[in-house]
């Protein structure tokens, strides 16, 4: 069947970006493209993004200057044109504005291996080198075997090896891969099944190999193209193949846009949080009564259970859980703590907000409890109604929208992959026992009348020392997922933090903190380098979970008096102003630091270290040895 074009009645949303277009206010109107994309997807999308790419990013940044923007280079051994829309519109969808660079048709050994070329001048975030299973097949004899596929494997896996490494010693940003499909077309030209079986034993062993590579590269994602296929794609189109050199099919390069732009939005530090979810019709069937029966109990029950295990999964993986339900609270809890069936528990959950308030009413005040802002929420319920509410009154949260059948609630969360991320830590698989810790806190503090009070009670303890070793994947994550309190918003990969703790003159401290409800763990990061006299504070990250307790007074304490012991004459610190980040604006000046310069975007700041900032009586600060300056 063929697709509506862009603009027509069956397409509404290409429609509005065509009005847009066409009456020149595309661009003075972009940053309604993110909600305007919304739900979009498929052909569509492309479409969408068909239109977008028709506009210059310079010209969109100079009409609005506050978009995130991300460079993607593009490179392959076929015919690529038809990704490109695709990526303009999901990176569009998730609020960022893509700067691309199309390397030339078969071009990716070239533009890899040499240190001048294009690829590397574009300095992008992400290059993309897209594999095709004709890297194999174009190389193979007529007539070949099985064993001639084994050898060219071989040596392609050998080659991209190579091509990885000297990614990691001239590239910046994240080198995407990816495994290739194994078409029945070549199979098939095997006659006998023992052939078949061996070339596709060769073709997984290959992927798997692919795959692993993740684990010694730490700049190389691996996008596996097999579960993608699984959900129905079709991995080629032999006309496009053999006409266009398009090797992989029109509807995969979609889906693979799709991971991208997820990747896209862990790598600009929008990785979501929480993930705030309803009861009735969403986690468990119909309306829960006044004793707690029947909410299990129906033809749905095995979907609904199998949709809390997916959600127990991820909660395990560090994403806070959040009840946000219209329900008495008592029979609630009741459910979560005595009903056999249940796969989720009380204690799975930082809080459970189950009263008659509205919804968006509740999760501002869950955002208070927290610290966290809405805009790192995911919001899940089966009511249109709801979701409207709560979209309508937090345009940052991403909301996800339930049908009437349960057994498609899991792909409708998992879709979007919006917790995905490069890597967990240590501190992921903590940190919903840390935010119920802090939920503690937070009605602690009630019971004061002065803040004041309520720091001293809490008794924190901050260390600040060199950053190790096991240390540096949580700083790398501070910087990516880190938005309020982000002074320069610098995103680093964990190599990226390695090679700047290695750098002569520069070190790392890593920030912990504890109080008298348990350990906060590593929750900070100063990035300080000295250069003769100076010492320059080129980045401070604080996890939003500590805010406003003086810690990041106390840091900046040990700072400038580790620079005033070790010589050092001023130190200078730098703050770029960021969408999220302007709670910090004023963070030097307030302890003592005077303006050198501000082009509104970018200010400098100078201490003369004649008046140093004093550690807050509330708390105690200890050197771990690694606190003096460089």
């Amino acid at each position: 069947m063929a697709t509506p074009p862009a603009g027509s009645a069956e397409d509404p949303t290409g429609a509005q970006l065509l009005a847009l277009h066409r009456s020149g206010r595309l661009l003075s109107e972009y940053p309604r493209v993110r909600s305007l994309l919304d739900g979009v997807s498929g052909p569509a999308l492309a479409r969408c993004g068909q239109l977008l790419s028709r506009l210059d990013p310079d010209d969109v940044l100079r009409e609005h200057p506050d978009i995130t923007t991300v460079t993607m280079a593009v490179t392959g051994h076929s015919t690529l044109s038809l990704l490109m829309p695709s990526l303009t519109a999901e990176t569009a969808r998730h609020g960022l504005l893509l700067r691309p660079h199309m390397a030339d048709f078969d071009s990716y050994v070239f533009d890899l291996s040499d240190p001048d070329s294009d690829l590397y001048a574009a300095g992008a975030d992400l290059v993309l080198c897209v594999l095709d299973p004709m890297i194999v097949f174009d190389e193979l004899p007529a007539p070949w075997t099985a064993d001639d596929a084994e050898r060219v494997l071989a040596e392609k896996l050998a080659l991209l090896e190579q091509l990885i490494a000297r990614f990691h010693t001239v590239g910046r940003g994240t080198l995407v891969l990816n495994t290739m499909p194994l078409p029945s077309r070549y199979t098939a030209q095997l006659v006998d099944h023992r052939s078949r079986a061996r070339l596709g034993a060769l073709w997984r062993e290959a992927g798997a190999r692919l795959l692993r590579l993740t684990e010694t590269h730490p700049r190389l994602v691996v996008i596996d193209l097999d579960p993608l296929i699984a959900e129905g794609l079709p991995a080629t189109d032999d006309r496009l193949g053999v006409y266009a050199k398009a090797h992989l099919s029109s509807q995969l390069l979609a889906r693979y846009a799709r991971e991208i732009g997820h990747l896209a939005r862990h790598l600009t530090g929008r990785t979501k949080k929480a993930l705030l979810l309803d009861l009735d019709g969403t986690l468990w069937e119909g309306t829960l009564g006044e004793d707690g029966s029947g909410v299990l109990d129906g033809d749905g029950s095995t979907a609904f259970r199998s949709f809390q295990r997916v959600v127990k999964q991820i909660g395990a993986q560090g994403v806070l859980l959040a009840v946000v339900s219209k329900n008495d609270a008592e029979p609630v809890r009741e459910i979560l703590r005595d009903h056999p069936d249940m796969v989720l528990r009380e204690e799975d959950f930082v809080r459970i907000t189950a009263n008659w308030a509205p919804k968006h009413d509740n999760i501002t005040e869950l955002a208070g409890a927290l610290n966290l802002a809405t805009d790192s929420f995911v919001f899940v319920d089966d009511s249109p109604y709801e979701c409207a509410l709560v979209a309508g009154a937090h345009p940052g949260i991403a909301v996800v929208g339930l049908g009437d059948d349960p057994a498609c609630h899991a792909w409708s969360l998992l879709r979007d992959g919006w917790f995905d991320t490069l890597e967990l830590t240590g501190e992921d698989r903590t940190r919903v026992a840390k935010y119920q810790q802090e939920l503690v806190r937070h009605d602690f503090l009630q019971r004061f009348d002065t803040i004041e009070n309520h720091l001293r009670e809490l008794r924190i303890e901050v260390r600040v020392g060199a950053a190790t070793e096991p240390e540096v994947a949580r700083v790398s994550q501070l910087t990516l997922r880190t938005n309020q309190f982000n002074l320069t918003v610098e995103r680093m990969q964990p190599a990226e933090v390695r090679a700047y703790a290695e750098t002569p003159g520069a070190r790392v401290l890593a920030v912990h903190a504890r109080d008298r409800f348990g350990d906060n763990g590593l929750v900070g990061a100063v990035f300080l380098r000295r250069e003769a006299d100076t010492v320059h504070i080129d980045n401070f990250v604080l996890s939003c979970r500590v805010f406003s307790r003086g810690i990041e007074q106390a840091c900046l304490s040990e700072v400038l008096r580790t620079a005033e012991a070790a010589g050092a004459r001023e130190v200078l610190g730098r703050y770029r102003r960021a969408a999220k980040n302007g709670t910090v604006k004023d963070f030097f000046p307030r302890y003592g630091f005077k303006p050198l310069s501000d082009d509104g975007t970018n200010a400098a700041f100078r201490h003369d270290l004649g008046d140093l900032v004093p550690v807050p009586d509330h708390l105690h600060l200890t050197p771990d040895n690694g606190g003096d300056a460089p």
